[in-house]
């Protein structure tokens, strides 16, 4: 089954929300230095990276918004892998609304949202006027029982406000959100899995994940 990878590339300066400081990446232990401890010819790198959870494509568990909420250990592989996944179409639009997911089946499955604004990437322009769900959109995905929520765009909430609608109703029920997506437009609208597992990380609510989808 081809492969397609949903994931933004980590690397070294790299600012995924403005106002979050850039990962630094570095050697712990570097070749050169790892020459002493092993026979002549044998190397080894050991890196380390420094950075908050919210960088590059990363999932949000109900801890990121909740003190009493499930974090990255709590939430089982069957609610962040291979997931049947719909994809909502909704370029450009800044306020996604909910006439885009009527009449859909949105049962347990992964509801991506391609707003085509990964294209901004990297870019001052990623973190301005960046699309989003409306308060009533995350309600009704609430309703409809979506599984998984994922959106290429800097925020799934309005960042204009200080209020948080999406996550918090999303989070509240218990709904993982995938945020900072790429590659929404190389998938089908449906009839494929998708996965966003994050490492089993206690009292963390956030981190990156490798997020991709199998076709067919």
């Amino acid at each position: 089954m081809p492969l397609i990878d949903l994931s933004h590339t980590i690397e070294a300066g790299m600012v995924t929300y403005k106002g979050l400081p850039a990962p630094l990446v570095c050697d712990h232990l570097s070749r050169e230095a790892s020459r002493a401890n092993y026979d002549p010819g044998t190397e080894f790198q050991i890196g380390r990276i420094e950075m908050v959870g919210n960088t590059g494509t990363y999932l949000d568990t109900p801890f990121h918004r909740y003190a009493d909420g499930e974090d990255l250990s709590d939430v089982g592989l069957e609610r962040v892998a291979a997931l049947p996944g719909i994809v909502i179409r909704a370029e450009g639009l800044q306020a996604v609304d909910r006439d885009r997911f009527e009449g859909l089946d949105l049962r347990g499955r992964a509801v991506l949202v391609h707003t085509g604004w990964a294209r901004h990437w990297r870019t001052d322009a990623y973190f301005e006027d960046h699309p989003f769900l409306s308060e009533a959109v995350a309600a009704f995905l609430v309703e409809a029982g979506a599984a998984l929520v994922g959106i290429d765009s800097h925020n799934i909430d309005d960042t204009r406000t200080r209020a948080r609608p999406a996550h918090t109703l999303l989070l509240g029920a218990g709904t993982p959100i995938c945020e900072h997506m790429r590659g929404l437009e190389l998938l089908p609208d449906d009839g494929f899995r998708f996965t966003a597992a994050p490492p089993k990380l206690k009292a963390f609510g956030t981190f990156p994940v490798r997020a991709f989808a199998e076709i067919g």
